[in-house]
C-alpha cells in the first residue's frame, strides 16, 4: 500500500498536482516498479509456455495444423451452413491436406519453442492487462476510475474474440485459397511449404485479428481523451464500410458474396459497436461539461 501511495503521489507530481505529504517517489523508484510488473508478466508467460511446451505434440496435433486438415470444424460447419441456407456450395471450401516439411536441423525444436512462446502470450494476456492497469491505475483519478471498471474482462474478451475469428475463420479462407491457387501446370509444381512461413502465417492472422478486434476499445480510449466523436464515425460511416467491403473481398479468396459477408459482417459489428462506445463516451463528457460550466 505504501509503494502505491507513493506512486500515486509521483504521478500527480508529474500532473502537476500538489501533495499534503512528503511521501513522493523518485523517477528511480518508479522505474523499479515498472521493472517488477514487467518481469511478473515475463514469469506468468514463461509459466504457460512450459506448460504449452509440455503438451506440444497435443497442440500441434489438434491446433497448429488444424486449419490445413480436410476435417478441420470451420469447413464442416460453414459447409452445412451454405446448404441450410439455400446458397448451395457457395461456403463450401476445397479440402486440403497440407504437408510441410523442415529443412534446418534445429527447424522442428525452433518451432516448438515458438508455438510455446506465442502460445503463453495469448493465454497470460488477461494477466499482462492486469500487470498493465495496476501500473497505470495509481495515475488515475478516483472519478476515473469509475469508469474504468471491467476494462481487463473487455480488452481481454475482445482480443480472444477477435483470435478466435482469424484462427476459426480467416486462416482457413487464407491456407485454402494459398493451397487450391495454381501457377502453370499443377504437376510441375509439389507444393510443400516450409513450417516456419505457415506457422508466421498462422500467428500474424490469429494475433492481427486479436489486435483488430481491439478496435471498440480503441475508440472508447480515443473518446475518453477527446480525440473521436461518433459524429465523426457516422459521417463516415458509408466510406468506412466501403473499405470494409474492399478487405473482405482480400481476405476472402471466393469471388461469391456470401463468403464475403461472413467476413465483413464482423468487421461492421465491430464499427457499429464503436460508434456506440464513442457516443456514449461523448454523452457523458458533455454531460459533465454542461454542470461544470
Amino acid at each position: 500500500m505504501a509503494v502505491e501511495s507513493q506512486r500515486s503521489s509521483f504521478f500527480k507530481r508529474i500532473r502537476g498536482q500538489k501533495e499534503s505529504d512528503d511521501s513522493e517517489m523518485s523517477f528511480i523508484d518508479h522505474l523499479e516498479a515498472l521493472r517488477w510488473h514487467i518481469v511478473r508478466s515475463v514469469f506468468a508467460i514463461l509459466i504457460f509456455a512450459i506448460l504449452i511446451f509440455i503438451y506440444i505434440d497435443w497442440i500441434y496435433d489438434n491446433v497448429i495444423i488444424g486449419p490445413t486438415q480436410p476435417d478441420f470444424i470451420s469447413y464442416r460447419v460453414l459447409c452445412s451452413l451454405s446448404h441450410k441456407l439455400g446458397m448451395g456450395e457457395s461456403l463450401c471450401m476445397p479440402p486440403i491436406n497440407m504437408k510441410l516439411q523442415v529443412t534446418e536441423v534445429s527447424g522442428t525444436f525452433m518451432s516448438s519453442i515458438s508455438i510455446a512462446a506465442v502460445g503463453g502470450i495469448i493465454v497470460a494476456f488477461p494477466y499482462l492487462c492486469w500487470e498493465v492497469w495496476r501500473f497505470v491505475k495509481p495515475a488515475l483519478k478516483e472519478q476515473e476510475l469509475k469508469h474504468t471498471r471491467g476494462i481487463i474482462f473487455w480488452v481481454s474478451f475482445f482480443f480472444f474474440i477477435g483470435a478466435a475469428f482469424g484462427y476459426f475463420m480467416l486462416a482457413p479462407f487464407t491456407f485454402n485459397f494459398l493451397y487450391n491457387y495454381t501457377l502453370g501446370t499443377r504437376q510441375m509444381l509439389e507444393y510443400k511449404p516450409m513450417l516456419g512461413d505457415y506457422l508466421d502465417s498462422l500467428i500474424d492472422i490469429t494475433l492481427g485479428s486479436g489486435i483488430a478486434f481491439e478496435l471498440p476499445m480503441a475508440s472508447w480510449l480515443l473518446a475518453r481523451i477527446g480525440l473521436l466523436t461518433a459524429g465523426f464515425l457516422r459521417t463516415y460511416r458509408k466510406y468506412a464500410y466501403v473499405a470494409l467491403l474492399v478487405i473482405a473481398a482480400i481476405i476472402t479468396p471466393s469471388p461469391d458474396w456470401g463468403s464475403q459477408m461472413v467476413v465483413c459482417v464482423p468487421l461492421i459489428l465491430l464499427y457499429e459497436i464503436s460508434v456506440i462506445i464513442a457516443a456514449r463516451v461523448n454523452k457523458s463528457a458533455d454531460k459533465k461539461w454542461e454542470e461544470w460550466s
